[in-house]
């Protein structure tokens, strides 16, 4: 695993510390993650977002959805609950194992809904920049603006 030293940033700047945790966390999941269940994300419109994993198997009560600090959270289980007991296998080709997906997610990012349909679930993500930290102009004053004379 590769280490980066951002001590030289750090020097010049202000405030990028939690860029040194995002990627110290990057890589992080890069070695945990095995491809389970494998997922897209999209980009649908200039601020909506779909991640979507196929999860053949699994049920919405085997699944679980969490957000805590920007992490997205994606969890599977498959328990046999059917009291059938042990099933025999001839050949399991589709793999029902339990599974944990984490996606970091930008600031301003909220999870909108979810939604499992053929064995796909999706997710929905819609970024909300608040109204403070959007572009905003700046009016120029005028170069012949009054000014007021102190009294004497």
């Amino acid at each position: 695993m590769q280490t980066y030293d951002l001590t030289p940033l750090f020097r010049t700047s202000v405030g990028f510390d939690r860029m040194s945790r995002l990627m110290d966390a990057a890589m992080q999941m890069e070695g945990a993650s095995k491809g389970y269940p494998p997922y897209n994300i999209v980009k649908k419109d200039q601020d909506l977002y779909r991640i979507t994993l196929a999860v053949a198997g699994f049920d919405e009560t085997d699944l679980h959805i969490e957000l805590h600090n920007n992490m997205l959270t994606v969890t599977g289980n498959t328990e046999q609950s059917d009291g059938a007991g042990p099933v025999e296998y001839l050949y399991k080709g589709i793999a029902g194992r339990a599974f944990e997906r984490r996606f970091q997610l930008a600031d301003h990012i909220k999870v909108v809904g979810a939604n499992l349909k053929n064995g796909l679930l999706h997710v929905e993500l819609e970024r909300e920049v608040p109204e403070a930290l959007r572009p905003r102009t700046i009016p120029i004053g005028a170069a012949n603006s009054k000014v007021i004379e102190a009294a004497k």
